[in-house]
């Protein structure tokens, strides 16, 4: 009996110790952002859920899931073309959406947080592959900000790379991309 009371106490101690963090989707937003040698394209990507889990002033886990068929592009005004870029992206070129729906970022750990900004370390999951990432996260209030930098080819998107394709010139597309993400949570 005692050992139960004792188990019941740590239980109940880590239970408030921990605290889990729902995203909320509607206002989480995820900008996106590539450059190409003439120019760059920018949109947006919805998050489909996540939760963040908080222990002892540091991100002790985590997992998010991105809506990839979600994606939309903000720069380009013609109707024609917004939409060529987005199938585009879509393709077997990019991000083969018909097969991998959503991204993953999964296993999110920090060092403390020490005034409101930390080192985030997890693993991004694009097109059935995943690497470790890291990024620096600012946190105010209920809101986690952060600029995450993805190295495409990677994740075997290579369409447009100067890594694997000679004498691209103009047509080549730089293989980091940007994601500025606000994950608000409740």
């Amino acid at each position: 009996m005692k050992y139960l009371s004792i188990l019941t106490a740590l239980l109940i101690s880590t239970a408030a110790w921990s605290q889990e963090f729902i995203a909320d989707v509607h206002s989480s937003t995820l900008k996106w952002n590539a450059k190409k040698v003439t120019g760059e394209h920018y949109g947006q990507v919805k998050l489909k859920e996540g939760k963040l889990v908080i222990r002892d002033g540091m991100i002790a886990g985590g997992n998010f899931v991105i809506d990839m068929e979600s994606i939309t592009n903000e720069d380009l005004e013609s109707p024609e073309w917004n939409k060529k870029l987005i199938d585009h992206l879509k393709s077997d070129d990019f991000f083969t959406v018909g097969t991998y729906k959503v991204a993953l970022l999964s296993n999110l750990k920090s060092e403390k947080f020490q005034n409101n900004k930390a080192k985030v370390t997890a693993d991004l999951t694009i097109k059935g592959i995943t690497h470790p990432i890291s990024f620096e996260v600012v946190k105010n209030g209920n809101t986690y900000s952060s600029k995450i930098t993805v190295d495409r080819t990677l994740y075997n998107v290579r369409y447009g790379s100067g890594k694997f394709f000679e004498g691209l010139g103009d047509k080549m597309i730089y293989d980091e991309f940007t994601i500025e993400v606000k994950l608000v949570v409740k």
